[in-house]
């Protein structure tokens, strides 16, 4: 028996044979080439071939991961129609006189090495996107076929790493596990494993040796290890334990239906996060109360130009219709920082979270803000909206949205196109909204308290950075007494506040919220009914 040990993704045990995934290799070689503009036609076909897989893999993890976590194909897409990318690689071709497939490697290793040598991390992260759009382009020039699993039986994927394009194009049927020597708990491979509920373990000390494939093996996403031809007795023990889970997931199934009380008669809402139309379906199916967080900058990611208003109101319309009424809460655009999109031509800027993003961008370039505004609130006929404004730091900045609002207000009245009444609140997630929460709940009907962002700014650690992993505390004491005076403040004010970060999801810190007073847990829809178990337990 081999033990090995991983960082665990997603909570489970699999048991199968080990099937030992190599990537599709193929012949690059260096080539003069007679005709370069004909080369460069070449890769232009290539580079078209390749937008068009992209597409097919974005829906595909749509329809398994949901809109925000395929959001990842539109960012690789948007790459190859990057300009100094493809300039680069042009100029590669004409100047050096090589054929496109190695000037498609070459600058795709030179991009991936300036990406890496940035302070960024999220910047450092394009290092692995740029690096897979380059092997897909060569790979097509080279006439290489799609990567993919053959084998007649579900099997423990075992590799290297895997691009969130392998992830996806692998059949989900045929996996059981995912184990890689490489990758990260943060990864967008992590995330996609997350969300098509497949056990993994990432950064795993295991060598791919040929002698493994076909073995039988147990990973244990509760302690982070891969068993390879297991003892009978520890594999015994191992698939009872998934005996077990499987029992406890289908004991969550019948809480569907059921309210999310204490047994000494405390309630609280339990809604889901969401990202697209597409993640309706998964929080209706959680049984959420409502939707607490649709995160409508998905709907301005992935794209090469600004949604219009009838685009807007469409997709904000059919989420309350499909919502039956149930409340759906709509943060504005939250661009900026880690979710960036090259239309909007923002700054440079060496601290991106802290910068120019979310509110700040909407209260200064209000033909954005007003545009979001008029949709949602012509969308708000359709069902039961309320609309919160991320990043909030001032009453002045809540005075100023106001204005702004009940203009829109009166341009559609003018216009005579109805609109219902939008309950509107803000995100608590800086210290400073924290602190002024007393102020701020004067000018409002709810707060939803961001803990991502509220525990990243309290303690002065971005969150992505995995070399602050041991200094980042989400049950930092601080972080639980700022929550605590939102609520008490919020309450005060005969206002509710609800938590949307992370830490909704936190079950060893749901009895704290309720002891809290909190009114609302928003989490992610996988998460529901896990929280209402939390709930009714205690």
């Amino acid at each position: 028996m081999v033990k090995c040990s991983g960082k665990s993704v997603l909570k489970g045990i699999a048991a199968g044979k080990l099937y030992l995934y190599r990537k599709k290799e193929f012949v690059l070689t260096q080539e003069k080439v007679g005709d370069p503009e004909a080369e460069i036609e070449r890769f232009e076909e290539a580079r078209q071939k390749a937008c068009s897989q992209l597409d097919v893999l974005y829906e595909k993890a749509v329809k398994e991961a949901g809109e925000e976590q395929a959001m990842i194909f539109d960012v690789h897409r948007i790459m190859l129609d990057d300009g100094d990318y493809l300039d680069a690689i042009r100029e590669e071709i004409r100047s050096t006189g090589v054929n496109a497939a190695y000037a498609v490697n070459v600058t795709g290793e030179r991009f991936a090495q300036m990406f890496a040598s940035m302070d960024d991390d999220y910047m450092k992260a394009r290092s692995a996107d740029v690096l897979d759009i380059s092997r897909r382009v060569a790979g097509i020039l080279a006439g290489a076929g799609e990567e993919g699993i053959v084998s007649d039986e579900p099997v423990i994927l075992l590799a290297d790493d895997l691009a969130p394009s392998e992830t996806v194009q692998i059949d989900k049927s045929r996996i059981l596990a995912l184990v890689t020597r490489e990758g990260s708990t943060n990864s967008h491979t992590a995330i996609l494993a997350r969300s098509m509920n497949i056990p993994a373990l990432v950064q795993t000390d295991v060598e791919l040796k040929e002698e493994y494939h076909g073995k039988p093996a147990v990973v244990d996403g509760f302690e982070g290890a891969l068993y390879i031809e297991p003892q009978e007795d520890l594999l015994a023990g191992l698939l009872r334990r998934k005996e077990e889970a499987d029992r406890a997931r289908a004991e969550l199934e019948m809480l569907k239906g059921l309210d999310n009380v204490t047994s000494d008669g405390r309630r609280i809402d339990v809604y889901a996060n969401i990202g697209s139309v597409e993640d309706v379906d998964r929080a209706l199916e959680a049984d959420a109360g409502g939707i607490g967080l649709f995160r409508s900058e998905f709907i301005y990611l992935g794209r090469n130009d600004f949604p219009s208003e009838e685009e807007q109101f469409e997709i904000y319309r059919e989420v309350l219709s499909r919502m039956g009424g149930k409340k759906v809460v709509i943060r504005t655009l939250d661009i900026g920082a880690d979710k960036q999109a090259d239309y909007f031509e923002l700054p440079k800027e060496e601290n991106p979270a802290m910068g120019y993003r979310a509110i700040r961008i909407c209260l200064t370039r209000q033909e954005i803000f007003r545009t979001q505004l008029r949709a949602i609130w012509r969308a708000s006929v359709y069902g039961t909206a309320a609309v919160m404004f991320p990043m909030i730091i001032s009453v002045k900045e809540i005075r100023k949205i106001r204005e702004i609002v009940e203009d829109v207000k009166r341009e559609l009245a003018a216009e005579g196109i109805p609109f219902g009444n939008v309950e509107t609140g803000i995100m608590v997630e800086t210290p400073a909204a924290a602190v002024i929460s007393d102020e701020l709940a004067k000018e409002v009907e709810f707060f939803s308290i961001g803990t991502n962002d509220l525990t990243q700014y309290t303690l002065a650690i971005d969150r992505q950075n995995q070399r602050l992993e041991s200094f980042y505390d989400a049950h930092h004491e601080a972080v639980l007494r700022l929550i605590g005076m939102t609520v008490k403040n919020a309450h005060a004010a005969g206002i509710w506040c609800g938590i949307c970060g992370e830490l909704g999801a936190d079950t060893s810190l749901t009895e704290t919220f309720l002891n809290m007073g909190v009114d609302e847990l928003s989490v992610s829809p996988s998460s529901v009914l896990g929280v209402r178990k939390a709930v009714r337990d205690l």
